[in-house]
Protein backbone atom coordinates (compact mmCIF):
# COMPACT_ATOMS: atom_id res chain seq x y z
CA UNK A 1 0.00 0.00 0.00
CA UNK A 2 0.88 3.52 -0.94
CA UNK A 3 2.17 5.55 2.26
CA UNK A 4 -0.67 8.50 2.28
CA UNK A 5 1.32 11.42 2.72
CA UNK A 6 0.91 14.36 0.03
CA UNK A 7 1.52 18.38 1.36
CA UNK A 8 -2.19 18.80 0.47
CA UNK A 9 -4.12 20.66 3.16
CA UNK A 10 -7.25 18.10 4.24
CA UNK A 11 -10.27 19.79 5.68
CA UNK A 12 -12.58 17.56 7.45
CA UNK A 13 -15.99 18.70 6.21
CA UNK A 14 -17.29 18.79 2.78
CA UNK A 15 -17.81 23.15 2.00
CA UNK A 16 -19.05 25.18 -0.99
CA UNK A 17 -16.58 26.60 -3.44
CA UNK A 18 -18.78 29.92 -5.24
CA UNK A 19 -17.68 29.23 -8.79
CA UNK A 20 -14.73 31.62 -10.01
CA UNK A 21 -14.22 33.00 -13.42
CA UNK A 22 -10.64 34.28 -14.43
CA UNK A 23 -11.82 37.83 -14.24
CA UNK A 24 -12.68 37.67 -10.37
CA UNK A 25 -9.80 35.41 -9.24
CA UNK A 26 -6.37 37.43 -8.25
CA UNK A 27 -3.58 36.31 -6.39
CA UNK A 28 -1.90 37.76 -3.47
CA UNK A 29 0.85 40.59 -4.21
CA UNK A 30 1.85 39.93 -0.84
CA UNK A 31 3.34 36.46 -1.07
CA UNK A 32 7.72 36.93 -1.87
CA UNK A 33 6.90 39.84 -4.28
CA UNK A 34 10.40 40.19 -4.94
CA UNK A 35 10.67 36.51 -5.77
CA UNK A 36 9.69 37.28 -9.66
CA UNK A 37 11.20 40.30 -10.04
CA UNK A 38 14.84 39.34 -8.81
CA UNK A 39 14.62 35.54 -10.68
CA UNK A 40 13.12 37.07 -14.18
CA UNK A 41 16.32 39.60 -13.62
CA UNK A 42 18.69 36.46 -13.20
CA UNK A 43 17.19 34.46 -16.16
CA UNK A 44 17.91 37.32 -18.42
CA UNK A 45 21.10 37.98 -17.22
CA UNK A 46 21.71 34.35 -18.17
CA UNK A 47 20.55 34.05 -21.63
CA UNK A 48 22.36 37.73 -22.29
CA UNK A 49 25.52 36.11 -21.02
CA UNK A 50 25.33 33.15 -23.44
CA UNK A 51 24.03 35.39 -26.06
CA UNK A 52 20.87 33.66 -26.39
CA UNK A 53 17.65 35.08 -27.09
CA UNK A 54 14.57 33.75 -25.66
CA UNK A 55 13.71 32.02 -29.21
CA UNK A 56 14.80 28.57 -30.31
CA UNK A 57 16.90 29.15 -32.95
CA UNK A 58 18.16 26.59 -35.51
CA UNK A 59 17.73 23.80 -33.11
CA UNK A 60 14.03 24.23 -33.39
CA UNK A 61 14.04 24.05 -36.64
CA UNK A 62 15.63 20.88 -36.82
CA UNK A 63 13.83 19.63 -34.18
CA UNK A 64 10.73 20.39 -36.33
CA UNK A 65 11.90 18.87 -38.91
CA UNK A 66 12.81 15.70 -37.54
CA UNK A 67 9.51 15.12 -36.20
CA UNK A 68 7.50 15.93 -38.94
CA UNK A 69 9.59 13.08 -40.77
CA UNK A 70 8.77 10.78 -38.02
CA UNK A 71 5.38 11.36 -38.69
CA UNK A 72 4.79 11.79 -41.89
CA UNK A 73 7.53 9.24 -44.09
CA UNK A 74 5.90 6.28 -42.33
CA UNK A 75 2.09 8.00 -43.61
CA UNK A 76 3.74 8.57 -46.92
CA UNK A 77 5.30 5.02 -47.01
CA UNK A 78 1.62 3.30 -46.38
CA UNK A 79 0.94 4.33 -49.92
CA UNK A 80 3.73 3.09 -52.20
CA UNK A 81 2.54 -0.56 -52.32
CA UNK A 82 5.89 -1.77 -51.04
CA UNK A 83 4.63 -2.13 -47.53
CA UNK A 84 1.79 -5.10 -47.72
CA UNK A 85 2.00 -6.72 -44.74
CA UNK A 86 -0.05 -5.78 -42.04
CA UNK A 87 2.08 -6.20 -39.34
CA UNK A 88 4.91 -3.36 -40.78
CA UNK A 89 1.40 -1.58 -41.91
CA UNK A 90 0.75 -1.35 -38.02
CA UNK A 91 4.50 -0.90 -37.12
CA UNK A 92 5.30 2.05 -39.30
CA UNK A 93 1.73 4.09 -37.83
CA UNK A 94 2.83 3.18 -34.51
CA UNK A 95 6.15 5.27 -35.51
CA UNK A 96 3.49 7.83 -36.72
CA UNK A 97 2.20 7.77 -32.85
CA UNK A 98 5.38 8.64 -31.49
CA UNK A 99 5.96 11.51 -34.30
CA UNK A 100 2.73 12.73 -32.99
CA UNK A 101 3.59 12.98 -29.58
CA UNK A 102 7.06 14.64 -30.82
CA UNK A 103 5.28 17.01 -32.60
CA UNK A 104 2.81 18.30 -29.97
CA UNK A 105 5.55 18.50 -26.78
CA UNK A 106 8.65 19.47 -29.20
CA UNK A 107 7.25 21.58 -31.53
CA UNK A 108 3.72 23.38 -31.62
CA UNK A 109 4.25 23.88 -27.72
CA UNK A 110 6.58 26.42 -27.83
CA UNK A 111 5.06 28.12 -31.46
CA UNK A 112 1.84 28.26 -29.46
CA UNK A 113 3.42 29.91 -26.39
CA UNK A 114 5.41 32.48 -29.03
CA UNK A 115 8.59 30.75 -28.03
CA UNK A 116 9.67 29.26 -31.11
CA UNK A 117 10.56 32.38 -33.48
CA UNK A 118 10.73 36.63 -33.34
CA UNK A 119 8.62 35.91 -36.29
CA UNK A 120 4.81 35.60 -35.36
CA UNK A 121 4.01 34.92 -38.50
CA UNK A 122 6.08 31.59 -37.96
CA UNK A 123 4.79 30.68 -34.80
CA UNK A 124 1.14 31.13 -35.45
CA UNK A 125 2.08 28.63 -39.00
CA UNK A 126 4.28 26.43 -36.49
CA UNK A 127 1.09 25.93 -34.02
CA UNK A 128 -1.06 25.22 -37.01
CA UNK A 129 0.64 21.35 -36.57
CA UNK A 130 -1.31 20.58 -34.31
CA UNK A 131 -4.49 21.10 -36.37
CA UNK A 132 -2.80 18.32 -38.59
CA UNK A 133 -2.49 15.60 -36.11
CA UNK A 134 -6.15 16.33 -34.81
CA UNK A 135 -6.31 18.85 -32.49
CA UNK A 136 -7.50 22.18 -32.55
CA UNK A 137 -5.01 25.64 -31.48
CA UNK A 138 -7.84 27.67 -30.59
CA UNK A 139 -8.81 25.14 -27.74
CA UNK A 140 -5.35 24.89 -26.88
CA UNK A 141 -4.42 28.02 -26.46
CA UNK A 142 -7.47 29.17 -24.70
CA UNK A 143 -7.13 25.60 -22.04
CA UNK A 144 -3.47 25.56 -21.79
CA UNK A 145 -2.04 29.07 -22.25
CA UNK A 146 -4.74 30.80 -20.38
CA UNK A 147 -6.39 28.90 -18.02
CA UNK A 148 -3.89 26.14 -16.96
CA UNK A 149 -0.82 28.23 -17.14
CA UNK A 150 -2.44 30.98 -14.83
CA UNK A 151 -4.66 29.23 -12.54
CA UNK A 152 -2.19 26.18 -12.44
CA UNK A 153 -4.21 23.40 -9.72
CA UNK A 154 -7.17 25.91 -9.21
CA UNK A 155 -10.64 23.83 -9.24
CA UNK A 156 -12.84 24.82 -11.78
CA UNK A 157 -10.42 26.83 -13.38
CA UNK A 158 -7.86 24.78 -14.71
CA UNK A 159 -9.14 22.22 -17.33
CA UNK A 160 -6.39 19.89 -17.24
CA UNK A 161 -7.24 18.74 -13.58
CA UNK A 162 -10.91 18.49 -14.85
CA UNK A 163 -11.54 15.31 -16.73
CA UNK A 164 -13.65 12.38 -17.08
CA UNK A 165 -15.62 11.71 -13.93
CA UNK A 166 -13.92 8.95 -13.74
CA UNK A 167 -10.68 10.09 -12.95
CA UNK A 168 -10.07 12.27 -9.78
CA UNK A 169 -7.21 15.03 -9.93
CA UNK A 170 -7.57 16.82 -7.23
CA UNK A 171 -9.27 16.46 -3.15
CA UNK A 172 -11.94 19.31 -3.91
CA UNK A 173 -13.32 17.01 -6.25
CA UNK A 174 -16.42 14.97 -5.99
CA UNK A 175 -15.04 11.14 -4.89
CA UNK A 176 -16.55 8.44 -6.03
CA UNK A 177 -16.01 4.46 -5.33
CA UNK A 178 -14.48 3.71 -8.85
CA UNK A 179 -11.64 5.99 -7.64
CA UNK A 180 -10.16 3.85 -5.25
CA UNK A 181 -8.83 1.96 -8.76
CA UNK A 182 -7.46 4.85 -10.37
CA UNK A 183 -4.06 4.22 -9.67
CA UNK A 184 -4.81 1.18 -12.13
CA UNK A 185 -7.41 1.96 -15.10
CA UNK A 186 -5.81 5.81 -15.05
CA UNK A 187 -3.34 4.64 -17.70
CA UNK A 188 -5.52 3.30 -20.42
CA UNK A 189 -7.38 6.70 -19.94
CA UNK A 190 -4.48 8.38 -20.92
CA UNK A 191 -3.79 6.49 -24.11
CA UNK A 192 -7.31 8.05 -25.44
CA UNK A 193 -6.37 11.47 -24.97
CA UNK A 194 -5.59 12.44 -28.64
CA UNK A 195 -8.34 10.01 -29.53
CA UNK A 196 -10.58 12.60 -27.66
CA UNK A 197 -9.49 15.88 -29.07
CA UNK A 198 -9.74 14.73 -32.77
CA UNK A 199 -13.36 13.16 -32.33
CA UNK A 200 -15.17 14.88 -29.59
CA UNK A 201 -13.44 16.96 -27.10
CA UNK A 202 -12.50 19.69 -28.94
CA UNK A 203 -16.34 20.30 -30.17
CA UNK A 204 -17.86 19.98 -26.72
CA UNK A 205 -15.18 22.01 -25.46
CA UNK A 206 -15.27 25.38 -27.85
CA UNK A 207 -19.01 25.36 -27.40
CA UNK A 208 -18.31 26.07 -23.56
CA UNK A 209 -15.56 28.20 -24.31
CA UNK A 210 -17.83 30.18 -26.07
CA UNK A 211 -20.67 29.85 -23.60
CA UNK A 212 -18.63 31.19 -20.94
CA UNK A 213 -17.74 34.28 -22.74
CA UNK A 214 -14.12 32.86 -23.20
CA UNK A 215 -13.73 33.29 -26.78
CA UNK A 216 -15.55 36.96 -27.17
CA UNK A 217 -13.26 38.03 -24.03
CA UNK A 218 -10.30 36.90 -26.43
CA UNK A 219 -12.26 38.86 -29.89
CA UNK A 220 -13.16 35.71 -31.05
CA UNK A 221 -15.96 34.76 -33.17
CA UNK A 222 -17.60 31.64 -32.45
CA UNK A 223 -19.25 30.95 -35.72
CA UNK A 224 -16.00 31.41 -37.88
CA UNK A 225 -13.73 29.48 -35.26
CA UNK A 226 -16.39 26.63 -35.45
CA UNK A 227 -16.70 26.74 -38.85
CA UNK A 228 -12.76 26.65 -39.02
CA UNK A 229 -12.45 23.95 -36.69
CA UNK A 230 -15.23 21.60 -38.85
CA UNK A 231 -12.68 22.49 -41.60
CA UNK A 232 -9.65 21.11 -40.13
CA UNK A 233 -10.73 18.03 -38.62
CA UNK A 234 -12.38 16.81 -41.88
CA UNK A 235 -9.11 17.52 -43.46
CA UNK A 236 -7.54 15.54 -40.44
CA UNK A 237 -9.81 12.43 -40.74
CA UNK A 238 -9.76 12.36 -44.93
CA UNK A 239 -6.19 12.49 -44.80
CA UNK A 240 -5.32 10.23 -41.85
CA UNK A 241 -8.03 7.78 -42.05
CA UNK A 242 -10.43 7.81 -45.36
CA UNK A 243 -7.58 8.40 -48.07
CA UNK A 244 -5.31 5.52 -46.38
CA UNK A 245 -8.34 3.04 -46.29
CA UNK A 246 -9.07 3.59 -49.83
CA UNK A 247 -5.60 3.65 -51.22
CA UNK A 248 -3.39 1.73 -48.81
CA UNK A 249 -2.71 -1.79 -49.75
CA UNK A 250 -4.22 -3.42 -47.01
CA UNK A 251 -7.83 -3.95 -45.72
CA UNK A 252 -9.62 -1.22 -44.33
CA UNK A 253 -9.91 -2.68 -41.02
CA UNK A 254 -6.04 -2.61 -40.70
CA UNK A 255 -6.18 1.11 -41.60
CA UNK A 256 -8.60 1.71 -38.96
CA UNK A 257 -6.66 -0.58 -36.34
CA UNK A 258 -3.37 1.09 -36.83
CA UNK A 259 -4.93 4.83 -36.88
CA UNK A 260 -6.14 3.70 -33.37
CA UNK A 261 -2.84 2.55 -31.91
CA UNK A 262 -1.13 5.85 -33.12
CA UNK A 263 -3.38 7.93 -31.36
CA UNK A 264 -3.31 4.99 -28.59
CA UNK A 265 1.08 5.61 -28.18
CA UNK A 266 0.19 9.53 -28.95
CA UNK A 267 -1.65 9.45 -26.08
CA UNK A 268 0.27 7.89 -23.90
CA UNK A 269 3.18 9.57 -24.03
CA UNK A 270 1.40 13.06 -24.00
CA UNK A 271 -0.34 12.14 -21.17
CA UNK A 272 2.77 10.38 -18.96
CA UNK A 273 4.62 14.00 -19.52
CA UNK A 274 1.91 16.52 -19.17
CA UNK A 275 0.21 14.79 -15.76
CA UNK A 276 3.23 13.89 -13.50
CA UNK A 277 4.01 17.83 -13.83
CA UNK A 278 1.00 18.91 -11.61
CA UNK A 279 -0.40 15.31 -10.09
CA UNK A 280 1.82 14.58 -7.61
CA UNK A 281 1.67 14.24 -3.79
CA UNK A 282 4.40 17.35 -3.40
CA UNK A 283 2.00 19.57 -5.59
CA UNK A 284 -0.93 21.44 -3.79
CA UNK A 285 -4.23 22.31 -4.76
CA UNK A 286 -4.63 25.86 -3.02
CA UNK A 287 -8.84 27.50 -3.48
CA UNK A 288 -9.38 31.15 -4.03
CA UNK A 289 -10.75 32.89 -0.48
CA UNK A 290 -14.70 33.89 -1.01
CA UNK A 291 -13.02 37.10 -2.39
CA UNK A 292 -11.50 35.54 -5.14
CA UNK A 293 -7.87 36.01 -3.22
CA UNK A 294 -5.20 33.24 -4.10
CA UNK A 295 -2.87 33.37 -1.14
CA UNK A 296 0.51 33.71 -3.00
CA UNK A 297 1.57 35.30 -5.84
CA UNK A 298 1.53 33.93 -9.47
CA UNK A 299 5.29 32.99 -9.64
CA UNK A 300 4.94 30.96 -5.87
CA UNK A 301 2.06 29.29 -6.89
CA UNK A 302 4.07 27.86 -9.68
CA UNK A 303 6.43 26.62 -7.36
CA UNK A 304 3.93 25.39 -5.23
CA UNK A 305 1.83 23.28 -7.81
CA UNK A 306 4.33 22.28 -9.99
CA UNK A 307 7.14 19.34 -10.34
CA UNK A 308 10.48 18.44 -12.85
CA UNK A 309 11.39 15.17 -13.06
CA UNK A 310 14.57 13.86 -15.02
CA UNK A 311 16.70 16.76 -15.41
CA UNK A 312 20.04 15.24 -16.22
CA UNK A 313 18.09 12.72 -19.15
CA UNK A 314 19.46 14.88 -22.32
CA UNK A 315 17.53 13.33 -25.00
CA UNK A 316 14.69 12.41 -23.12
CA UNK A 317 14.80 16.28 -22.43
CA UNK A 318 15.39 17.35 -26.08
CA UNK A 319 12.65 15.10 -27.40
CA UNK A 320 9.70 16.11 -24.86
CA UNK A 321 10.59 19.62 -25.42
CA UNK A 322 11.96 20.57 -22.31
CA UNK A 323 8.70 19.79 -20.29
CA UNK A 324 10.25 17.80 -17.83
CA UNK A 325 11.43 21.13 -16.66
CA UNK A 326 7.97 22.22 -15.65
CA UNK A 327 8.71 24.75 -13.09
CA UNK A 328 11.21 26.49 -15.64
CA UNK A 329 7.85 26.29 -18.18
CA UNK A 330 5.31 27.55 -16.21
CA UNK A 331 7.45 30.48 -14.78
CA UNK A 332 8.65 31.14 -18.47
CA UNK A 333 6.08 30.16 -20.99
CA UNK A 334 7.55 32.50 -23.70
CA UNK A 335 11.03 31.57 -23.57
CA UNK A 336 12.17 28.60 -25.84
CA UNK A 337 12.62 24.70 -24.24
CA UNK A 338 15.46 24.90 -25.58
CA UNK A 339 17.14 26.99 -22.66
CA UNK A 340 14.95 25.57 -19.76
CA UNK A 341 18.43 23.00 -18.70
CA UNK A 342 20.04 26.40 -18.37
CA UNK A 343 17.67 28.50 -16.75
CA UNK A 344 16.50 25.78 -14.21
CA UNK A 345 20.35 26.27 -12.34
CA UNK A 346 19.08 29.51 -11.84
CA UNK A 347 15.35 29.10 -10.93
CA UNK A 348 16.66 26.41 -8.67
CA UNK A 349 19.19 28.58 -6.52
CA UNK A 350 16.64 31.94 -6.64
CA UNK A 351 14.07 29.70 -4.99
CA UNK A 352 16.30 28.08 -2.00
CA UNK A 353 17.40 31.83 -1.69
CA UNK A 354 13.62 32.91 -1.03
CA UNK A 355 12.87 29.77 0.91
CA UNK A 356 10.19 28.24 -1.68
CA UNK A 357 10.07 24.73 -2.90
CA UNK A 358 11.55 23.28 -6.06
CA UNK A 359 10.28 19.81 -6.40
CA UNK A 360 12.04 17.61 -8.87
CA UNK A 361 12.07 13.83 -9.23
CA UNK A 362 15.38 12.01 -10.48
CA UNK A 363 14.04 10.46 -12.93
CA UNK A 364 11.14 10.00 -15.54
CA UNK A 365 10.48 6.44 -13.76
CA UNK A 366 10.30 7.92 -10.28
CA UNK A 367 7.70 10.45 -11.65
CA UNK A 368 6.02 8.28 -13.04
CA UNK A 369 5.83 6.34 -9.40
CA UNK A 370 5.33 9.11 -7.82
CA UNK A 371 1.71 9.98 -9.61
CA UNK A 372 0.91 6.32 -9.28
CA UNK A 373 0.68 7.38 -5.78
CA UNK A 374 -1.21 10.29 -5.94
CA UNK A 375 -3.82 8.92 -8.04
CA UNK A 376 -3.91 5.78 -5.49
CA UNK A 377 -4.56 8.57 -2.56
CA UNK A 378 -6.78 10.93 -4.29
CA UNK A 379 -8.84 7.54 -4.26
CA UNK A 380 -9.22 7.58 -0.52
CA UNK A 381 -11.51 9.42 1.68
CA UNK A 382 -8.97 10.77 3.60
CA UNK A 383 -8.27 12.73 0.89
CA UNK A 384 -11.14 13.90 -0.07
CA UNK A 385 -12.20 18.09 0.70
CA UNK A 386 -14.78 18.09 -1.57
CA UNK A 387 -16.28 21.10 -3.10
CA UNK A 388 -19.42 21.93 -5.38
CA UNK A 389 -20.01 25.10 -7.59
CA UNK A 390 -22.19 27.88 -5.62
Amino acid sequence: MFPLTTNVSLLSSTFKLPFMSIDNVTFSKDSNPEFFKTLRTRVQASLKDANKTRYGGAGMVFKTVFMCVLYFTPYALSFTGIVTSNWIFLMLWSIMGIGMSGIGLAVMHDANHGAYSQNQTVNKFVSLLINLVGGNHTNWRIQHNMLHHSFTNVDHLDEDITSLPILRFSPHTKLMGIHRFQFVYAWFFYSLMTISWCTSKDFLQMIRFHKSGLLKSQGKSFPKLYSSMVAWKLFYHIYALILPMIFAPVAWWVVLGSFVIMHLIAGFILSAIFQPAHVMPSSEYPLPTETGMIENDWAVHQLHTTCNFAPKARFFTWFVGGLNYQIEHHLFPSISHMHYRRISKVVKETAKEYGLPYHSQKTFFHALWYHGKMLYMLGRPQFATQTTKG
